[in-house]
C-alpha cells in the first residue's frame, strides 16, 4: 500500500489535461485521469470498475466494502478550458502562492478526489460495516453525460452522496436548474425597399423576445425562494445573430438563451409554455419557428432540510445548508436513491478563472470532514 504525500497527489491529477468543451477542438478525453484515480484506489483496496460512456470518456466507481446503503463521495474528473497566457503559472502544475495551492481542477475539482484518498486511507484497517463508493464523473462541465448515463442506468449506489464541488465547506442542500435554449427562425429574404416580398425573421424574432420576457415577468411572479441570492428564476438572453444586410430583408434569425429554474419548476414544462407562444406567431407571420435545447437540462436540486444528511452536515461543519444558483450533478444521485449534498473546500468564486486555488487552511478541515462522514455511514453499527 502506497501513502504518497497529499501534495505529490494533487499534483498528479492536475498534471494530466482532462478538458471537457462543446468545441470538439478544445475537447479531450478524461481516461488518463480515471486510470490514475483506478490505480491508486486499487492499490488501497477499492474494486474498480470503469464505464465507457462514449469514446473517451469514462465514470470510474470504485468500491470498499460491501452491502446496502454506504456512502457515495463523488466529483467530476474534467476541467473547463483555459487560457494559459492570462494564468500567471503553468496550469498543469501545482504551484504553492503563500497559503494557496495553485493549478486548473485544484478547487473544481480534480483535487477533492486527493482529500478523500488522504482520508479513507488511514481508516482501512477498521472493518467497513457499509461500502465507500468514490465516483468520478465526466463531462460534468459540458453535456454532464457521465452523471446522466448513471441515472439512466439506474443501478443504486449509496444511502447518501456527498459532492465536492467549490462551497468553502459550507453544506449546500439546493440549486437551481440550468437550461440552455435555441429558437430558429426561418422567414424569407427580399429586397427591403418592399417588405411585401419577404418575411423578416428579425421582426418576428423581436415578438419571440416579448413573448419570452413576459413569460419571464409571469414566471419571476409566481415562483419564489429567499433561500437564493437571487430569489426568482432568471431567464438571461445570451446571443443573437439573423440577417446579412440593412438592405436585405432577414431571412434567419436565431437566438439562444438561459433559462435557471428554482426548485419546483419542471423544465420540460417550461418548454411546454414557451412553444404554446411560438406557434400561434408562426402561423400569424408565415414563419418556421425551431425550438430546442442546446444540451439536456440540469434539473433544479432541493435535498430536504431534515434529511439525516443534512442534519449530519449542519452539525459536523457548524454551519446552516445553503442554496447556490451553480448547478451540479446533485438531481442525478438524487435520481438514483440517494440522500444528496453539495460540500467542498474550493471556492466557486475562483472556478473557471486563470489562477483558480485553493487555501491551504482547507486541506485538513476538509481530510477531518471526510472522515467523520465515512466513519459515520460506513464504520458505525447501523
Amino acid at each position: 500500500m502506497s501513502f504518497l504525500p497529499l501534495k505529490d497527489r494533487f499534483a498528479a491529477l492536475i498534471a494530466v489535461p482532462s478538458v471537457s468543451c462543446t468545441q470538439p477542438a478544445l475537447d479531450q478525453s478524461n481516461q488518463p485521469v480515471i486510470d490514475l484515480l483506478a490505480n491508486w484506489l486499487s492499490e488501497l483496496g477499492f474494486s474498480c470498475e470503469k464505464q465507457q460512456v462514449e469514446p473517451g470518456k469514462f465514470n470510474l466507481i470504485a468500491t470498499y466494502g460491501s452491502g446496502p446503503g454506504g456512502l457515495v463521495l463523488a466529483g467530476h474528473s474534467d476541467t473547463v478550458p483555459f487560457d494559459e497566457a492570462l494564468w500567471q503559472s503553468d496550469p498543469l502544475k501545482l504551484t504553492e502562492t503563500g497559503d494557496r495551492w495553485v493549478g486548473l481542477g485544484v478547487c473544481d475539482m480534480k483535487g477533492f478526489f486527493a482529500l478523500i484518498i488522504e482520508a479513507v486511507q488511514t481508516l482501512l484497517d477498521q472493518p467497513f460495516r457499509q461500502p465507500l463508493i468514490i465516483l468520478a464523473t465526466c463531462d460534468e462541465e459540458s453535456s454532464m453525460s457521465g452523471a446522466r448515463a448513471l441515472a439512466e442506468a439506474g443501478r443504486p449506489l449509496g444511502r447518501a452522496a456527498v459532492i465536492g464541488e467549490p462551497t468553502g465547506l459550507k453544506p449546500i442542500r439546493l440549486h437551481k436548474g440550468v437550461m440552455m435554449e435555441r429558437i430558429d427562425i426561418l422567414g424569407q429574404s427580399g429586397h427591403s425597399s418592399n417588405p411585401a416580398l419577404g418575411r423578416s425573421a428579425l421582426d418576428v424574432m423581436h415578438e419571440v423576445m416579448g413573448e419570452l420576457m413576459q413569460l419571464r415577468r409571469q414566471w419571476q411572479q409566481e415562483y419564489r425562494n429567499p433561500q437564493f441570492s437571487v430569489p426568482q428564476p432568471t431567464l438571461n438572453f445570451g446571443c443573437i445573430h439573423g440577417g446579412d444586410n440593412p438592405n436585405r430583408i432577414c431571412g434567419q434569425c436565431s437566438l439562444e438563451f438561459d433559462l435557471r429554474p428554482l426548485p419546483g419548476m419542471q423544465p420540460e414544462a417550461l418548454r411546454a409554455a414557451i412553444r404554446q407562444k411560438l406557434q400561434p406567431l408562426a402561423e400569424r407571420h408565415e414563419v418556421s419557428i425551431d425550438f430546442a435545447p442546446l444540451f439536456p437540462a440540469v434539473p433544479p436540486y432541493e435535498q430536504s432540510a431534515d434529511a439525516e444528511l443534512v442534519r449530519l452536515a449542519e452539525r459536523l461543519t457548524g454551519h446552516t445548508a445553503q442554496a447556490v444558483a451553480f448547478g451540479t450533478e446533485a438531481p442525478y444521485f438524487q435520481q438514483l436513491g440517494c440522500e444528496t449534498l453539495v460540500l467542498g473546500p474550493g471556492d466557486i468564486d475562483c472556478a473557471h478563472q486563470p489562477g483558480e486555488y485553493l487555501d491551504t487552511d482547507r486541506l485538513i478541515p476538509t481530510v477531518q470532514l471526510l472522515r467523520q462522514l465515512i466513519q459515520h455511514y460506513c464504520l458505525s453499527p447501523r
